[in-house]
């Protein structure tokens, strides 16, 4: 439900990475008082523990237009815009100087245990509209202290918050957090780390671009370090959609990354096991692991030292369990805008611009927006992240027109693609092609639809799809959907 009674005068902001000083930036402009409620000693905390990663998004996508404004006043210099910058430089360039421009209005050592309205747990539905928001908070000390505010905007990302490795979705036995061989999603393999890594043997978990930026490092590494050798598990029956579009990524620094990881698995540089479900974790005495599972109906056991679990993040839904949400069962983003950025029929960057009509819950005032809007779903930009908090401060502030305004800045990129199965509808000027069924027998055809049993038609069969947005595509036509699983048909024909 959208904020459109009255506007507010305060907003609670849940983290300190680049979307949630944005947040900051957008409702000080709109005369509204920002309380950024911080876990971390300082801004971008989460981004710091991969410092060492470059970003695929040049600096002209990756600074907000309220932040730039805000920082513009203080002799701040505006690094390069087709500068890419690494983690550390995204702090120190970029979020060190906003926050300070932001002064007060930022609290660290501040983590967020629980959301809820004023005098009203989940349940209580009278009088519950126009309650503000109460905020428990625990500092590093172990005080605690709420925080009341009149909306909420939880922009605290899901980092700290891993898939497991095992498969089912559930940690496989002998799987544990604090475990010898535990590496973490993106190491320092040729910095801090080397020492850990060279001349070892690591296994790398995970078929997303975290899991490819490791691999070609801990290459790198092999190139000097004897010894070193690097096993690459993904759970799919091939790699090619981490491979991704290569020159057909709308991100070159993305694209790169892809052809360089193909190179790597066709030398021998790196082992590639496809279609591994781990089912269990033996440490040695040593810190060593055994890594066992199957492919297939094959048992797999895999030797390692180290173990990078690149698998994913979902976010923290606890501390919300006492706000109303509007939540996708698959994803777990705003129902509104799961449907375009499920990963089982997209991998493509591209999202229709979407702002606070999309991202609100039944309980007005509240928003998660930035990569935890997104919940289980990748490809994140921060651009993205951007546009939403511009949206929802506009809101707050009672700019209705300006909240449903779209003034998101990518190049068009005109395709996308998903799956005809999805009837993607929630956000307006998203459409979709017609699709197999339904459609005439020469549109079938073009699209793959055969008129046999085994055609695969009446499956979850990807598609390309114009995109009446901007956004900046992967190169990739799909997600899971393009992981083609025949299924026995009952009749021939396209639609049975």
């Amino acid at each position: 439900m959208s904020l459109t009674t009255r506007p507010a005068a305060t907003c609670a902001v849940i983290g300190a990475g680049p979307v949630g000083l944005a947040a900051a930036a957008h409702l000080l402009e709109r005369g509204i008082t920002p309380i950024v409620l911080e876990a971390g000693p300082s801004a971008g905390a989460a981004i710091g523990q991969w410092g060492h990663v470059r970003l695929f998004s040049p600096w002209r996508f990756d600074i907000d237009t309220a932040a730039r404004r805000l920082l513009e006043g203080t002799g701040w210099t505006e690094p390069d815009a087709d500068g890419l910058p690494t983690g550390a430089e995204l702090i120190g360039r970029y979020l060190e100087p906003l926050s300070a421009a932001l002064g007060s209005h930022v609290r660290y050592g501040t983590r967020v245990t629980g959301v809820s309205r004023v005098d009203a747990d989940k349940t209580h539905t009278i009088g519950r509209e126009g309650r503000a928001y109460l905020l428990r908070t625990v500092s590093d000390a172990g005080a605690w202290s709420d925080v009341v505010a009149d909306a909420v905007i939880d922009a605290s990302g899901v980092w700290g918050r891993p898939n497991p490795l095992g498969a089912h979705g559930l940690p496989a036995a002998g799987e544990t957090a604090d475990a010898s061989w535990q590496a973490g999603p993106l190491p320092d393999v040729l910095g801090a780390d080397r020492a850990r890594f060279a001349g070892k043997r690591t296994l790398v978990v995970g078929a997303g671009h975290s899991a490819a930026n490791t691999l070609i490092v801990l290459a790198e590494l092999a190139e000097t370090a004897p010894g070193t050798q690097i096993t690459w598990a993904v759970r799919g029956p091939s790699a090619a959609k981490v491979y991704g579009g290569g020159s057909a990524d709308a991100l070159p620094a993305r694209g790169t990354i892809g052809t360089r990881l193909k190179a790597l698995v066709e030398s021998g540089a790196i082992e590639l096991v496809t279609g591994f479900t781990i089912a269990g974790f033996d440490t040695a005495a040593d810190g060593s692991v055994t890594v066992t599972g199957k492919t297939g109906s094959l048992a797999v056991a895999i030797e390692a030292d180290n173990v990078a679990a690149a698998t994913g993040f979902r976010p923290d839904l606890e501390l919300l369990r006492e706000v109303r949400l509007d939540l996708d069962a698959t994803v777990e983003a705003p129902a509104k805008l799961a449907p375009l950025i499920d990963p089982n029929f997209h991998s493509c960057g591209t999202v229709p611009p979407h702002g606070e009509a999309d991202l609100a819950h039944p309980d007005e005032g509240f928003y998660i927006a930035g990569v935890k809007s997104y919940g289980r779903a990748p490809t994140f930009l921060l651009a993205t992240g951007y546009e939403q908090v511009r949206s929802i401060a506009a809101a707050l502030a009672g700019d209705r027109e300006a909240a449903d305004a779209v003034e998101l800045e990518l190049p068009e990129t005109g395709v996308c693609s998903s799956s005809r199965a999805l009837d993607a509808t929630s956000i307006a000027d998203a459409g979709e092609s017609a699709g197999c069924c339904g459609t005439t027998a020469a549109a079938d055809a073009d699209a793959g639809c055969g008129t046999s049993a085994d055609s695969g038609c009446g499956t979850a069969q990807p598609e390309p799809v114009t995109v009446g947005a901007r956004g900046l595509a992967t190169g990739v036509l799909h997600g899971r959907a393009g992981e083609r699983v025949e299924l026995p048909q009952l009749q021939s024909g396209c639609c049975g």
